[in-house]
């Protein structure tokens, strides 16, 4: 018979974060109409003002057709490297859009009124500096690194650790680097066309487009590490550190680097080595960070086979790197795919508890476990009928039988003199020596 264990369903209590989310809510509509707002004031309006407004418009054209495509390139790299538990589209959708157009609108107006003052103070040169080696490491890597802050505060529930903070923080930074790029092209499209000098457009887009496009993510990155260490750690003053001390080496990160550019174009040269090999080892820690995540999904699944939630190849496929793939192939589709995301948030959610349990104290991820596992269950039999057969059931473990099960030890037999099987008719028994005396004791 077909031992399928039965869970009753559980009634939830309303999210105890709904408040938190529709504050989060009101919040980022708020800030992208007011960076809307503020990308319109410092870009278009100068544009549609300009004695040239056909050629704006032309060259911001000529901009987006060189910065647009290569970010759909730029996207594919984090969502491939981001494996296990893969972040939700829409949570990436707002990280993305708030880069692309809160944060450059925000920064646009800061940075462009900083470089005003430092016009009236000091001249041009002056201005350019502040502007570019202060003003804009401070204010676009806060404006950005507001991104991962709403998720980890207002979206905690899709916000796990390290890897998360890094995915998030890279997607508005790309976004923020597409409108930036737009810009920049653009003015060297402008620039060609009104000076008829060639190559301005293609040397802009050589060092922002190939040689260095992962600036903004990389600088973001560092504020995404530091939420993401205060989402995995108990200490309260770690909570508070990382994100600061992430964000601080994200600013010098983009200091260094904007002050390099400013100096010389022949130290921009001499960087681009060190560079590279930064980002390489930047990547390398981050699919170690991947493959960290892996572990620990399935560290935490290894008990729900054992109660009965889920089958050894149910294990493995949910573990896999290309889960995902062979869902979409062999395990129903987008239904497998959905039971791979809720098995992993199982085990991330039981992962946040443990250690919300070991430092004593709350945590919203306990509430989900039971509800998970019911829908594993459902998710299952969807499977089944995706499939058009079933699939097979998981067991609870239970102790194999023992071999000694049923043995009973043999009745006793008689034992005085005459009779039992080991006693002959002569038999006498042993008589010890009596009474007894205890040897003699040495003499010393």
């Amino acid at each position: 018979m077909n031992m399928q264990p039965y869970y009753g369903r559980v009634a939830l209590r309303p999210k105890p974060e709904a408040t938190r989310r529709a504050v989060g809510a009101v919040l980022y509509v708020l800030g992208m109409l007011a960076g809307l707002f503020f990308l319109v004031v410092v870009f278009v309006g100068p544009m549609l003002a300009s004695k040239h407004p056909d050629a704006d418009m032309s060259a911001m054209l000529i901009g987006a057709i060189f910065a647009l495509p290569p970010l759909a390139v730029y996207l594919w790299i984090p969502w491939i490297i981001d494996r296990y538990d893969p972040e939700p589209w829409w949570c990436l959708l707002l990280a993305l859009s708030w880069g692309a157009i809160a944060a450059c609108g925000f920064s646009a107006l800061i940075n462009t009124g900083v470089h005003v003052i430092g016009n009236a103070i000091g001249g041009a040169e002056f201005g350019d500096a502040i502007g570019a080696c202060i003003s804009a490491p401070i204010v676009e890597e806060f404006m950005k690194g507001l991104a991962v802050f709403g998720v980890f505060y207002f979206l905690r529930r899709e916000f796990d650790g390290i890897v998360d903070g890094v995915i998030y923080a890279t997607f508005a930074a790309l976004g923020f680097a597409a409108i930036e790029n737009i810009i920049y092209y653009g003015a060297a499209a402008k620039t060609e066309m009104l000076t008829h000098k060639d190559g301005i457009l293609l040397g802009t887009f050589v060092v922002r487009g190939i040689l260095a496009p992962w600036g903004h993510p990389l600088y973001t990155s560092m504020t995404g590490i530091g939420f993401g260490i205060a989402r995995e750690t108990n200490k309260t003053w770690l909570k508070w550190l990382a994100p600061a001390g992430g964000y601080l080496f994200a600013v010098l990160l983009h200091s260094t680097w904007n002050t390099a550019a400013l100096i010389s174009n022949e130290l921009v040269a001499f960087m681009l080595p060190l560079w590279f090999l930064f980002v390489l080892a930047f990547l390398g820690v981050l699919i170690w960070l991947v493959r960290r995540k892996g572990r620990i999904i399935r560290d935490h699944l290894k008990d729900e086979v054992l109660m009965g939630h889920l089958t050894p190849w149910e294990l493995d496929l949910v573990t896999s790197p290309v889960a995902r793939l062979r869902a979409t192939f062999s395990f129903g589709g987008s239904v497998g795919r959905k039971f791979i995301d809720v098995a992993a948030r199982l085990a991330l959610s039981k992962w946040h508890a443990r250690r919300a349990t070991q430092g004593r104290k709350l945590t919203i991820s306990a509430d989900l476990i039971v509800p998970l596992r019911q829908e594993l269950h459902m998710l299952r039999a969807a499977v089944s009928r995706a499939l058009g057969r079933p699939v097979p059931l998981p067991r609870p473990w239970t102790a194999p039988p023992s071999p000694y099960a049923g043995w009973q030890p043999p009745a006793p037999q008689a034992a005085w003199p005459g009779q039992g099987p080991n006693y002959g008719p002569g038999y006498r028994p042993v008589q010890a020596p009596w009474p007894y005396r205890p040897p003699r004791r040495p003499p010393y």
